[in-house]
Parts: C-alpha cells; structure tokens; sequence
C-alpha cells in the first residue's frame, strides 16, 4: 500500500510516519507538500499538531476535497481531523470542507486538554475495537453536524467532543495514536483497514 503523509505546513510528520510503518507493514510511505501528488497514493493521512491559524489550505483543500469526494482513504490526526470541516473559530481560513461542521474551543475550565482520556463508542462503532484511553492533546474540538457519523466520544469536564469521526473512506481522530501506546498503533491499523478494504 502507498501512503502519503501530506505536508501542510504543520503537523507530526515523522512520528506519524513511524506509527504507520509499524502498523502496516510493508507499506511504501511518502511525505507530500503538493496536494495533487498527496491524492496519488492508495491512503491519504492528514497528520496533526500545531494551529489552524498556520495552515493555508486555499489551494490544496479543493484538490483533495475532490479526491475525499471521489473515494480516495483518509485518516485524519488531531488538527488533521480538524482540517476536514468547514472552519476553525482558532483562527480565520476554511477548511477542506469534506466534513459539515466547525471547529470550536474545548468547553472545558482547563485548556489545553493533555493526556490520556476514556474514548465512549457510539452506535456506529461496529466491530471497531477501540482502546480503553487514548492520548489527546488539544484545545479545540470538533462539532459535526448530524450527517456526519460518529464512531466514539470522550468528556472532559462536562465537554463531550468526537474522538473518531467518518464518513465515506474518511476517518478522523482527535487524539494521538502513534503517542498511545500499542493499543493505539493496533488501532490505526484497524482504521486503515476500515476505510482501505
């Protein structure tokens, strides 16, 4: 399998490209700064750590809106999974959009939100097996709109926020799993199978 790690700019590139060489093994893993060469690859991993007020997603969010749209496997990490919604109340700048929803500030009294938290699978779930608590660390949360399907929540202090998110061949999480240990690489693995099968 092809993956490419794509380059906005920001983001955990190398910890992320660490994560999915142990969790698919075999897999031929590329960083990628064009949007277009991105599309290219069998699994597109949009990875995350830093702000959306960094990103600048004018040009490439088209291309691979189109490509989400059009079928192509995503994963999406922490700021990843935020980049596909419509807009950030962080910072000014649309998202990619493949997702119907915002990106808002945690509702929580402490900010950032660091550390390992309970993940609640939803309905959706199906025979995704999740771990028990996943590494997070975040100050902004996604709030979908009812279209998009949520697989499992966690609640921080009276905040109940998506943890995994899907829709079509598009999965996204806002915690870490390359940082929650090997539960959580066996879980990417499960995603990539869920979205590449």
């Amino acid at each position: 399998m092809k993956i490419a790690l794509y380059d906005s700019g920001v983001g955990n590139l190398h910890s992320l490209e660490k994560a999915f060489d142990r969790a698919v093994p075999g897999a031929r893993i590329t960083i990628e700064s064009s949007a277009l060469a991105a599309t290219r690859a069998e699994l597109l991993v949009l990875p995350g750590v830093g702000g959306w007020g960094a990103l600048d997603l004018r040009a490439a969010g088209p291309i691979l809106k189109g490509a989400l749209e059009a079928g192509l496997p995503c994963v999406g990490v922490c700021l990843g999974m935020q980049m596909l919604f419509e807009r950030s109340e962080e910072a000014p700048g649309d998202g990619i959009g493949f997702l119907r929803g915002d990106v808002t500030l945690l509702r929580s009294p402490r900010r950032p939100h660091m550390g390992w938290s309970a993940l609640s699978p939803a309905a959706h779930v199906g025979e995704l097996k999740l771990p028990d608590a996943v590494y997070y660390a975040h100050s902004f949360a996604c709030r979908p709109a009812p279209t998009v399907r949520v697989l499992a929540t966690t609640t921080v202090e009276g905040d109940t926020f998506p943890a995994i998110v899907e829709q079509g061949r598009t999965i996204g999480v806002q915690f870490h799993p390359e940082k929650s240990s090997s539960a959580g690489l066996e879980l990417l693995a499960a995603l990539v199978r869920r979205v590449a099968a």
